[in-house]
């Protein structure tokens, strides 16, 4: 009894990290031009993490489950907002935010245009 009890709460506890751990999801766009030939790919993605690194309107390196931290640049049109819809200025992000990011891959970087502070520091 004791086995199934340590095995079910083990499995449940598992299920919990793994749902928790998600960082990153991807989406991709596919628009087609008037006459059929222009194709547009846009992809993209978001993560969330701790901040680690923080200068507005140029880079910010995310604490995440991946072994190394990820650096991001900016784009040109950034929204920072909180997950309550609130717009924010960058100003009131600070080393130690939980935030979530939505960038598009461009080559190497990793261009974000939305950042959502969704947690407050511990």
């Amino acid at each position: 009894m004791i086995k199934l009890f340590v095995s079910v709460a083990s499995a449940i506890a598992l299920m919990g990290l793994v749902a928790y751990g998600q960082t990153s999801s991807t989406s991709t766009r596919v628009a087609t031009g008037t006459n059929g030939t222009t194709e547009t790919t846009t992809t993209t993605t978001e993560s969330t993490g701790t901040v680690t690194d923080f200068t507005p309107g140029q880079m910010m390196v995310l604490k995440t489950e991946a072994v190394e931290p990820v650096r991001y640049k900016f784009s040109k049109q950034v929204t920072y907002g909180t997950s309550d819809g609130r717009v924010i200025q960058p100003s009131q992000i600070r080393k130690d935010s939980k935030v979530h990011v939505h960038y598009v891959k461009d080559g190497d970087d990793m261009l974000v245009d939305k950042v959502i502070v969704t947690k407050d520091r511990d």
